[in-house]
């Protein structure tokens, strides 16, 4: 077994800010789309927006639903896109 499938789901993330550098985003497993937008900003450095948060898109590649996410980067508070 890889070591992605031990991890659970693959996922693909990307930032939705406009002087993104990730258009293609990156892959990752997770247990959940929750998981994986943590997982994807530990692993790299992130520069919020003007107002101290950054939007994430998380796509479950072997499902094809997608959820965004808006994190705040000083205080780790996450909701849903829109919310």
């Amino acid at each position: 077994m890889t070591e992605f499938a031990q991890a659970g789901r693959l996922f693909r993330i990307r930032t939705l800010q406009a002087d993104a550098d990730d258009h293609h985003g990156h892959i990752l497993a997770g247990a959940s789309f929750e998981a994986a937008a943590v997982a994807y900003l530990e692993a790299r450095p992130v520069v919020a927006g003007g107002d101290g948060e950054i939007r994430v898109l998380v796509h479950d590649l072997d499902s094809g639903h997608e959820h965004c996410f808006r994190i705040d980067l000083q205080t780790g508070e996450t909701a849903r896109c829109g919310e």
